[in-house]
C-alpha cells in the first residue's frame, strides 16, 4: 500500500501531555506535523498554535476533525472527554492515538469497543507507552523466547515523588496501577481475572485523606499472581520496576542504573522526577510507530479491547480498595476484531 504524505495531526487537549505531545510531532517525529489543536481554553490553544506553522486553534473537537488538513487525531485531554472525541473520530473514519485511559470506566470503555466494531475495522490505538519502552520491550521479547520457562510471578513497582493536590486514593488505582494493569496483560499473555488491594498504614508525607501507599495483587487466568506496590509520594523521585519470576530464572528492569558516578567518597546516580523524563524515549517511540502504522493504513498498538479490559480490572481494583476483599473481574466476550 502506498504511503500517505505527511499526516496532519489534530493534538485534543493542550495540558502537559498534549504540549510535549505537540512538541513531539513538531520536533522529534518524522511523517507528521501538527496541523490542529484542540482545548477549552482558547487562549492556550492559541498559544500553543502559534509555535507550530500552519496550525490553527480550535476549541470543539469536531469544528477539527471536520478540516481538510486533519488526517488523524492524538487525544491527550482529561479521560472523561475521551468517550465523545473516539465516538467522533469514528464518525469521521479518522485514526486515534488516545491517551490512556481510553474512558475513565468500563461501561463507557465497552461503548467504544462496540463503536469500532461497527466500522468494521480497528481506527484506535491507547496510549500505554510502557510497551515502547526499551526495557519492557526486552523484558517481552525474553519472555517470548521461552528460555525462562512458565511466568509465575511479576513484581510491579510504581513510585512518583508526590501526588498532584487533586489525586484521590481511587486514582493510585485508576490512573497509575492502570499501566501495571496493562504491563501484565502484555508481558503475561493472560488475563486478569480478579484484583485484592491491600491498605498499608498511609505515609506520613501523603496528604491527609490519601490512602498512599497501596499493595495490588492481581489473579490471572494463566496461574501467575502479579503485585503492583504503588506509592505516589515516596519523596526521592520517579521509578517504575518490574521483575518477573519464572520456572527456570527471573528478569529484572527499570533499575536505572545507566549511569553510576563514584566522587568524593561516595557512588550513585539520578532517579527521574517524573513520567515524562522516565519514559521519554517510551512516548518518542510509540508517536512515531504510530504514525508509521497509519501513513501505511494500519493500526497497531494497544487496541481499545486492550483500554476496556484496563477499565474493567481498575473498577475492580476501587472496588476491592472501598470494600475490602477479593473481588472478580468480569469481562464482555472478546469480539473477534481483537483476535
Amino acid at each position: 500500500m502506498t504511503e500517505r504524505a505527511t499526516l496532519g495531526v489534530a493534538v485534543i487537549g493542550t495540558g502537559k501531555m498534549g504540549a510535549d505531545h505537540v512538541r513531539r510531532i513538531h520536533e522529534v517525529v518524522s511523517g507528521a506535523r501538527v496541523s490542529a489543536v484542540v482545548d477549552l481554553d482558547a487562549e492556550r490553544a492559541k498559544r500553543i498554535a502559534v509555535r507550530v506553522e500552519g496550525c490553527t486553534a480550535y476549541t470543539d473537537p469536531a469544528s477539527a476533525m471536520a478540516a481538510a488538513d486533519v488526517d488523524a487525531v492524538l487525544i491527550a485531554s482529561p479521560g472523561p472527554a475521551h468517550e465523545a472525541a473516539l465516538l467522533q473520530a469514528f464518525e469521521h473514519d479518522l485514526p486515534v492515538l488516545c491517551e490512556k485511559p481510553l474512558t475513565p470506566d468500563a461501561a463507557s470503555a465497552l461503548r467504544v469497543v462496540e463503536a469500532e466494531q461497527k466500522l468494521g475495522h480497528r481506527r484506535a490505538q491507547v496510549g500505554f507507552m510502557r510497551r515502547y519502552d526499551a526495557e519492557y520491550m526486552k523484558l517481552k521479547s525474553l519472555l517470548g523466547t521461552g528460555q525462562l520457562g512458565r511466568p509465575l510471578m511479576l513484581h510491579n513497582r510504581h513510585r512518583n515523588a508526590a501526588s498532584p493536590p487533586f489525586f484521590t486514593s481511587s486514582m493510585l488505582i485508576s490512573d497509575s496501577v492502570a499501566h501495571e494493569t496493562d504491563v501484565t496483560r502484555w508481558l503475561l499473555g493472560h488475563e486478569i481475572t480478579a484484583v485484592t488491594v491491600w491498605r498499608p498504614t498511609p505515609s506520613a508525607n501523603a496528604p491527609d485523606d490519601l490512602q498512599d501507599p497501596q499493595f495490588v495483587v492481581f489473579e490471572t487466568d494463566g496461574g501467575a499472581l502479579s503485585d503492583v506496590e504503588i506509592f505516589v509520594n515516596c519523596g526521592f523521585g520517579y521509578q517504575v520496576r518490574a521483575e518477573v519470576v519464572c520456572e527456570r530464572g527471573t528478569a529484572r528492569i527499570g533499575d536505572g542504573h545507566a549511569m553510576v558516578t563514584n566522587m568524593a567518597g561516595r557512588w550513585g546516580g539520578t532517579i527521574a522526577q517524573d513520567f515524562v523524563e522516565r519514559f521519554a524515549d517510551a512516548y518518542d517511540r510509540e508517536v512515531q510507530a504510530w504514525v508509521d502504522a497509519t501513513r501505511r493504513g494500519e493500526v497497531t498498538g494497544p487496541s481499545v479491547w486492550d483500554g476496556y479490559a484496563a477499565a474493567a480490572v481498575c473498577e475492580a481494583g476501587v472496588r476491592s480498595l472501598d470494600e475490602g476483599g477479593r473481588v472478580p473481574v468480569e469481562l464482555a466476550e472478546r469480539p473477534a476484531l481483537y483476535g
